[in-house]
């Protein structure tokens, strides 16, 4: 991150710095599922029995969880010790940089596309 957006970031709130991490935890998240998904084939082989389908609901369960406590949990922590300012702040910081990153990476998608066509 450049020194200057990260000073930009840290000086007007410090939870901001917080929840940009946070937000980036749930793009590498997605990353790492996504490419496990990508080679799930190679790696697992073909399953043609009920242990696919679980394996795909274990997994989407457990992304769900993980998703949801990145997003969701410093802001209900927060809000139940009565920093409700504080809680929504962060909850929206975070979306609020999610929405950023998935527009980057949709546009680095729609760039690599247009390149390679």
């Amino acid at each position: 991150m450049p020194k200057k957006i990260k000073k930009k970031i840290e000086k007007n709130n410090p939870l901001s710095r917080q929840s940009f991490l946070h937000s980036l935890g749930v793009v590498a998240y997605i990353i790492i599922v996504a490419f496990v998904m990508m080679h799930g084939d190679s790696w697992f082989g073909n399953m043609n029995n009920i242990l696919g389908p679980i394996a795909f609901l274990m997994l989407f369960t457990l992304s769900a969880a993980i998703v949801g406590l990145l997003v969701f949990g410093r802001p209900v922590y927060l809000f139940l010790n009565g920093q409700k300012k504080e809680a929504l702040s962060f909850m929206f910081h975070t979306l609020a940089f999610l929405f950023v990153e998935a527009i980057i990476i949709f546009v680095i998608l729609i760039s690599y596309n247009f390149l390679v066509s």
